[in-house]
């Protein structure tokens, strides 16, 4: 499974496309089903997220450039959650201007001050509970003034 993993971690997420689906957490298993074909298993962050078609395509051409057949099922039980990201992939967010969520900030999200990713201010403010995508929200820094997206925890 862990070379499949690496073929997937070729895929950037269309959305943020500084991360991959593998580091996401989207990918929930990927396995050889027969001698040229494989079979991968995926959970949406939303369950209308609609990058979702676009990521089953992005699957799908890779393997058959490599030569093999893929099969790929989307789950939507147990629900992603944003503990299935990578450290990497937080930090990644963090550079490109998007704040991460903490892990098991799910449990008081709400609550939880959102940090800017320019100065690292916890002091903000929410313009909008949507952002440029459904699983952001849009923040503005108090200090520095800037805006940033925070990546939604759930």
């Amino acid at each position: 499974m862990d070379n499949l993993l690496e073929i997937l971690a070729e895929i950037p997420d269309p959305e943020i496309p500084v991360i991959n689906i593998v580091e996401l957490g989207i990918v929930r298993e990927a396995r050889m089903i027969a001698e040229d074909e494989v079979e991968v298993v995926i959970t949406p962050t939303y369950s209308a997220c609609p990058a979702m078609f676009n990521i089953e395509e992005d699957i799908i051409k890779l393997f058959r450039e490599k030569g093999l057949s893929a099969k790929v099922i989307t789950k939507i039980s147990p629900i992603w959650t944003t503990d299935w990201m990578t450290d990497e992939a937080r930090e990644k967010l963090r550079v490109y201007g998007i704040t991460p969520p903490e892990k098991g900030a799910d449990k008081d999200h709400l609550n939880v001050p959102k940090k800017c990713p320019r100065c690292g201010s916890a002091n903000s403010t929410q313009i909008s509970r949507f952002g440029s995508t459904l699983c952001k929200a849009s923040y503005q820094c108090n200090d520095c003034l800037e805006p940033f997206d925070y990546f939604k925890c759930h």
